[in-house]
């Protein structure tokens, strides 16, 4: 969905994104506004497209369980939600097919805000780093226009930049992603006021009722898991598209 985005507003008379250093002649860096285009279209389009109603149904299913709750005793329990598909459709035919997409707002701003912070930073990052790589190379093999543009990042580079970009949308948008949850855990019944109507409603309701912090709820364990994710995507990424590329898949005339 990125590479979509992406395409779709690159310059047109700019660099192909997939286009290798040698047929380029040079290898300038996506502009910023791009990135950061691409990233937030194509976290809007996810966030509209599977991740609302993907995360609906998750939540459901597991806020169904107490979490003092023996494990041993869940099976013998008898489970309102039992799987993806049949958790789907038991919450359209009890609460309507809108109820699938509870909380899109605040999902469409988490995702968005998400990727193009992410890519963004990302992008921003290993131009830097690149720009220095080739800066050493070339004062350890005779000055300037001694290295030519084929400079990439190491595996461990590309994992770093990846996990620390990675962290910064979850420290922005937590807030987001808690509304995103209350919003989506709660049943809504007919004739009775949901307690969560709106993105800054619920915001202001959770700091009143909770503190502040609260809207900062579980972001140890979202940098535990987004941070290792996107460094291991960024450099399983780096790495195939430089094989690929050595194999001249990406070759243009």
């Amino acid at each position: 969905v990125l590479g979509g985005w992406y395409n779709r507003f690159l310059p047109p008379n700019g660099p192909s994104a997939t286009a290798p250093p040698a047929a380029q002649g040079a290898t300038p860096p996506a502009i910023p506004t791009v990135t950061f285009t691409a990233g937030l279209l194509s976290g809007l389009t996810e966030a509209i497209m599977i991740v609302t109603p993907a995360e609906v149904c998750k939540i459901r299913m597991q806020s169904q369980y107490h979490s003092l709750i023996d494990p041993s005793q869940k099976p013998q329990m008898n489970a309102k939600y039992k799987n993806v598909a049949q958790t789907a459709m038991l919450i359209v035919k009890e609460e309507g097919i809108g109820a699938l997409y509870k909380g899109v707002v605040p999902t469409m701003l988490r995702q968005g805000c998400n990727q193009a912070v992410n890519f963004t930073a990302y992008n921003w990052s290993k131009k830097r780093v690149l720009a220095w790589k080739k800066q050493q190379m070339e004062e350890k093999h005779g000055g300037a226009g001694s290295v030519g543009n084929d400079v990439q990042l190491d595996h461990w580079q590309s994992l770093l930049l990846g996990g620390l970009s990675g962290g910064m949308g979850p420290l922005v948008n937590n807030p987001l992603d808690v509304v995103k949850t209350r919003m989506q855990k709660q049943v809504i019944h007919p004739g009775k006021e949901p307690k969560y109507k709106s993105l800054l409603q619920s915001c202001m309701v959770i700091a009143k009722e909770e503190g502040t912090p609260a809207l900062w709820k579980g972001i140890t364990p979202r940098l535990m898991r987004i941070m290792p994710g996107q460094a291991i995507t960024f450099m399983t990424y780096e790495a195939v598209s430089a094989r690929m590329e050595s194999f001249g898949w990406f070759d243009y005339e």
